[in-house]
């Protein structure tokens, strides 16, 4: 007697040896009972999950370190120099359960999109009123025991002379560590890889940035933005 195995069967197991996650994303989900909506909420976060590393598996990301040892930080990312950029970062949040907050345009929190973006840590920001995106994460920080908030200092994608300093004086007033992010594309790497304790002393700090992302290679490297602060 024969047995023939299908060519689709062969490769979903395949598919199941070198993403075993997938699997246990579907045992957990089958375990839940129908209205158990604390248990649905779970296994539909850990699928969440499981796609984010699906997607950077796909893209050929490997994620490196994780959520931050502090309940409080400010994140950054760098260098920024592609709209890729956002999602392996927003990937990768997702893939390590790292519950980062970022400021978005207030105008992109329309229906749907807005709920999406709320969901993936995104808080509105109205630049016409008069506050300012340093004092309103200063506050968040105040109000809350764990919060992270994370920013790239380049604050776009196109080469600029010098990083903006926002992430620094939040940090500052905050009295909070900056946990150094990065997008690799020389190695492929995604993550979080550093910890920064500020001293109040930009040029020393920044000098202490400048070794860590010395030879990280943003997928545009000559958009890179240097690593100083305007005067």
């Amino acid at each position: 007697m024969f047995y023939f195995v299908s060519a689709r069967t062969r490769r979903e197991e395949r598919i199941a040896e070198r993403l075993p996650f997938v699997q246990n994303a579907a045992v957990e989900y089958s375990a839940c009972d129908d209205y158990d909506a604390p248990c649905l909420y779970g296994a539909c976060k850990q699928m969440m999950r499981n796609l984010a590393r699906l997607v950077l598996w796909a893209g050929g990301w490997t994620p490196i370190g994780g959520v931050p040892n502090e309940p409080r930080a400010v994140v950054i990312a760098a260098p920024h120099t592609s709209n890729w950029d956002g999602l392996w970062a927003l990937a990768y949040k997702v893939a390590v359960g790292l519950d980062v907050h970022f400021f978005a345009k207030h105008s992109l929190f329309w229906f749907p999109l807005g709920a999406l973006l709320r969901v993936l840590g995104g808080v509105p920001l109205d630049r016409s009123k008069a506050r300012s995106a340093v004092a309103l994460a200063v506050d968040m920080f105040a109000s809350e025991e764990q919060f992270y908030f994370g920013l790239a200092p380049e604050g776009t994608r196109a080469y600029r002379d010098a990083w903006k300093s926002g992430f620094y004086r939040i940090a500052l007033a905050a009295d909070v560590p900056v946990f150094l992010g990065s997008i690799d594309y020389g190695k492929k790497q995604v993550g979080i890889g550093g910890r920064l304790d500020l001293t109040g002393d930009q040029e020393a700090d920044l000098q202490k940035c400048a070794e860590f992302y010395a030879g990280i290679k943003g997928r545009w490297p000559e958009k890179t933005t240097p690593i100083r602060f305007a005067n």
